[in-house]
Order: C-alpha cells, then sequence, then structure tokens
C-alpha cells in the first residue's frame, strides 16, 4: 500500500524511550540538546514582530513563484552586509530549507542519481533524500587539529557513484553541524575545482553562518561564480524564527547554468507556490530583528562555552573538540561502551540529556553532542555534573 520511500524504521529508539519514561515519571532532565530558540528564554521584539504580520496587502494575492521582490530585497540586502553580492533576481523564497533541498534535489537529480554529503553532519539529509528519491554518498571531514574535509575521501566518492553521469552534486555546511567547523578558503577553492573538473554542482547550507566564533573564515558561497552553486539560508536560524517558515535559495556561477537553474526553479516554486503573504511582507522586519537576537545568542554560546571549558579543565578524561560557529560542541569521551549506551546511562543516572555521536553518522564512537544555547544555569549544571559522572566510570 505504501511508497518504499517512506520504508523507514519507526519504531522509537531506545534513547528516546527513556528520555520518554523519565518525563512520564516526573524525573529532572537536565536538557542540554536545545535546539528550539523560542523556548530558552531569548527576548523577542514581540510589537515589531507582530505588527510587521498584520498588514493590509495581505489580503490581496499576488502569487510570484520566486518570492515578492520586497522579500528578495531585503535577503539580498543581508547579503550585501556579509560582503556578498547577491541579486534579488537570483534568489527563490521557500517556507524552509528542507524544501529548499527538495526543490534543488528535485532540480539537479534524476532518480536513484547521487549527492555526496559529509559524514559527520546533520542526519535529516537521509530523509530528505529518500523522499526525493536521491542516493546519498558520504565523504569523510576528519579532525586533525581542527575539522577539515578529506578531498582524497571526496574523489573517492564520486567514483564510488559509478559514473560521473550518477553523481549530480557535492554538499557542504558552512559551518557544518555538529562538527562547529567552517569551510575554508583554501578548501572553498578545491571543491569548485572538483566541482567544475566533473560537471557537479555545489549546494551549501548555511543556516549557521552568522554565528562565527572567529573572525577569519572562508565569506558566504553566495559569492561563488565560478561552480554552479545554490546557497541555503533562512530565518530559523538568522534571526531564531523557526516557526515563521522563511528560508531561501541562492543560486550562482557561470551565466548560463545559473539562468537555466533559476528558470527551472521558478517553475518548481510555481508549481507549489507555498509561501504565504504576511510572511513575506514581514520579511524586512523580521531579518532586522536578528541583530538584537544574535547579540542574545552569541553572548549565551560564549558564556556555555566558558562554563564547558572551565568544567572540562577540572578533570583530564573529556576534551571538546575546536569549534568555529553554530550552536553546538562536540566532546570526545572515552569509549567504554557505545555512545547511545552512555547517552542512555547518564540520562537515567544523572538527568542529564546529552546526544550520542551516531546520531550525526559518526563513524567510531566516543563523541557525544551538547548544546550551547540552553539556559546557562542549566547547561553549566549539566556538564559539571555529566562530566563528573564519567570521571568516575
Amino acid at each position: 500500500m505504501f511508497a518504499r520511500r517512506t520504508a523507514w524504521n519507526l519504531a522509537r529508539n531506545r534513547y528516546t524511550e527513556v528520555l520518554e519514561e523519565r518525563v512520564r515519571a516526573g524525573g529532572e532532565v537536565l536538557d542540554l540538546t536545545a535546539s528550539n530558540p523560542t523556548t530558552i528564554g531569548l527576548t523577542y521584539d514581540q510589537q515589531r514582530l507582530l505588527g510587521a504580520l498584520a498588514r493590509r496587502e495581505s489580503l490581496a494575492y499576488q502569487p510570484v513563484p520566486k518570492g515578492m521582490l520586497s522579500a528578495r530585497e531585503a535577503v539580498a540586502g543581508y547579503y550585501a552586509e556579509q560582503g556578498s553580492a547577491v541579486d534579488a533576481n537570483d534568489l527563490v523564497l521557500t517556507t524552509s530549507t528542507s524544501e529548499a533541498y527538495s526543490f534543488v534535489f528535485r532540480l539537479l537529480c534524476n532518480p536513484g542519481e547521487a549527492v555526496l554529503v559529509p559524514v559527520p553532519s546533520y542526519p535529516l539529509f537521509d530523509f530528505l533524500a529518500d523522499l526525493n528519491d536521491v542516493k546519498l554518498v558520504p565523504y569523510e571531514l576528519v579532525y586533525d587539529h581542527g575539522w577539515q574535509i578529506d578531498f582524497h575521501s571526496l574523489r573517492q566518492a564520486i567514483d564510488r557513484t559509478g559514473s560521473r553521469a550518477a553523481c549530480r552534486a557535492v554538499l557542504t555546511l558552512h559551518p557544518n553541524n555538529p562538527t562547529a567547523s567552517f569551510v575554508k578558503a583554501r578548501e572553498a577553492r578545491e571543491l569548485s575545482e572538483i566541482c567544475i573538473a566533473y560537471e557537479l554542482a555545489s549546494i551549501v547550507d548555511e543556516v549557521f553562518f552568522d554565528y562565527a566564533l572567529e573572525l577569519q573564515h572562508a565569506p558566504s558561497f553566495s559569492s561563488n561564480d565560478s561552480a554552479l552553486t545554490f546557497t541555503l539560508s533562512g530565518l530559523s536560524k538568522i534571526s531564531a524564527l523557526p516557526q515563521m517558515k522563511v528560508a531561501w535559495i541562492v543560486v550562482s556561477g557561470p551565466a548560463t547554468a545559473k539562468c537555466e537553474a533559476l528558470a527551472r526553479l521558478e517553475v518548481i516554486a510555481d508549481t507549489y507556490l507555498s509561501m504565504n503573504a504576511p510572511l513575506q511582507l514581514a520579511v524586512p522586519e523580521m531579518l532586522a530583528e536578528r541583530r538584537p537576537i544574535q547579540n542574545q545568542l552569541m553572548q549565551r554560546i560564549r558564556t556555555n562555552l566558558a562554563a564547558l571549558d572551565a568544567a572540562l579543565a577540572q578533570q583530564n578524561l573529556c576534551h571538546r573538540l575546536s569549534i568555529e560557529g553554530g550552536w553546538y560542541a562536540l566532546l570526545r569521551v572515552p569509549v567504554l561502551s557505545t555512545d547511545e549506551e552512555l547517552a542512555v546511562t547518564l540520562l537515567r543516572q544523572t538527568g542529564v540529556l546529552l546526544q550520542p555521536g551516531h546520531f550525526y553518522n559518526f563513524p567510531d564512537e566516543g563523541h557525544l553532542v551538547c548544546s550551547l544555547i540552553t539556559p546557562a544555569g542549566e547547561f553549566e549544571l549539566g556538564i559539571r555534573r555529566a562530566l563528573s559522572f564519567i570521571s568516575q566510570r
């Protein structure tokens, strides 16, 4: 009765079951996995945001496949502040980065063709690929005084697809989640060279781009004009407004390929017309709200990072890996069990919730992921309790 593409294992894993059991029993949970910015105590300008949604123009239906020009111009202005010259006509608005991925996968890939994805990275890609009949082929990120792309692994991944025609794009995250690493300038150049040589498109997820802890990193890929590039981002992270469902695709690259890509994307977008008028009209105000919100988040991230480092300094079994940007920190822990078993044991015996590395397709054990946007008091208590427990095992 159902399609093979949705034949997922829908059984809850042990980690989820233990968490649900603890919540039902009323047990303490120090949640160090926070990802929803609307529930962590940030202060939003409610009058400004809600007022922006109450525009009279919202009552008129004026479908524009790529999104209203005023909204696209506001997004182009955001990129101008990043030092990237983006034309509003090279933008396509979507309701989420997930929808943006779907548009780009459908644009580039015939059923069964491949997109190269980094490992480790965000687990959502598996579901998006299944829903769009795309095959994911992993390439490795390696850690050596910081994370970097293993280009030998990337070239091997292209070869594993069987032919150039079977491989359509390389996906990167700038910065990556959960490794918190930006693509370096030299890596960006080599990545473009590979895409040109193998006739691949570049798909770049920049949702955490604004949350850099170091000043020096490669610029936004939205300015890349050497290879056909699709840069994805949105207000979910930029303005900490995931509920508003505003995202976009920036298309850049050689003129001929870019123009054809935009023409085809416009038809895809016109088929769905998923963006609604009130949100599009509010985009300028919601983008402007990013400044005070990002200030709050960066202060939270730096406070929690300092608390993490202070707690790590009091023991010698665990350490954190390099963090360049984003909302997450990656802990290297002793391998006494699987990461999931450790996370479950921590939850049961200490009430601290951390994510096991295998959620992000780490190839080996010994990794836990924690959120740096957790409220500061909860974060400090939770991380000290977790590290103390691990040190005593």
